[in-house]
């Protein structure tokens, strides 16, 4: 890629970062309950369901999905499925101290492969993918190198933004120490949550 492409790509790549979806809901929600730190892993988690989804679109998978209905649907309603799981979850999450949060339901593991998940079961994203690399290729240069390095720009971008996004959750953990306004945070979450999946649900090929 020359200088010139990679800055567009990258400018490209904040506004899609930056754009909140179902991993900067699940990033805010995390950071208000275990900081930014214990976050980290849940933000590793998006990163690795977003890789996935940028395999397979420079693998050409991503065309089958944009090609099969039946593919297409299918992964779909099991990212509809995960969202609204996750939201009603978070919305009959009972209030507790966040000082005490780690202890309860808060393995590091859990909040991976949690967070995984919300970035590899959205077709939505592939399709996305599938549309918007190939405008910043150039047909002339190998594609393997191409793709790697956007790639590894998407993903540090999104860490990134993930990390502003936990931390600008975690400077308003103190006001949410009252339990009144946590069930009120879980309530909005969730509804988050289920407002993605609802979005998801709406999308068509």
């Amino acid at each position: 890629m020359t200088m010139e492409l990679m800055l567009a790509f990258l400018v490209a790549a904040i506004i899609l970062s930056v754009s909140p979806g179902a991993g900067a809901v699940n990033t805010m929600s995390n950071g208000l309950r275990y900081g930014v730190r214990r976050t980290v892993p849940a933000i590793l988690g998006l990163q690795l369901g977003l890789a996935a989804q940028i395999l397979i679109v420079g693998m050409g998978l991503g065309a089958l999905l944009s090609s099969s209905a039946l593919a297409f649907v299918v992964l779909k309603w099991l990212g509809v499925g995960y969202l609204l799981w996750l939201g009603i979850q978070k919305w009959r999450e009972a209030p507790t101290l966040l000082a005490s949060a780690e202890a309860q339901n808060g393995a590091p593991w859990q909040r991976f492969w949690a967070a995984a998940l919300v970035n590899l079961l959205n077709p939505k994203s592939t399709i996305f993918l599938l549309a918007f690399l190939p405008q910043f290729l150039q047909p002339a240069l190998p594609q393997e190198p191409q793709f790697l390095t956007m790639g590894l720009i998407l993903l540090s971008v999104d860490t990134l933004v993930m990390l502003g996004y936990a931390s600008l959750a975690a400077s308003l953990k103190g006001w949410f120490q009252n339990p009144a306004r946590q069930k009120l945070q879980n309530r909005v979450f969730g509804g988050m949550f289920i407002a993605a999946g609802s979005a998801l649900a709406s999308i068509s090929r």
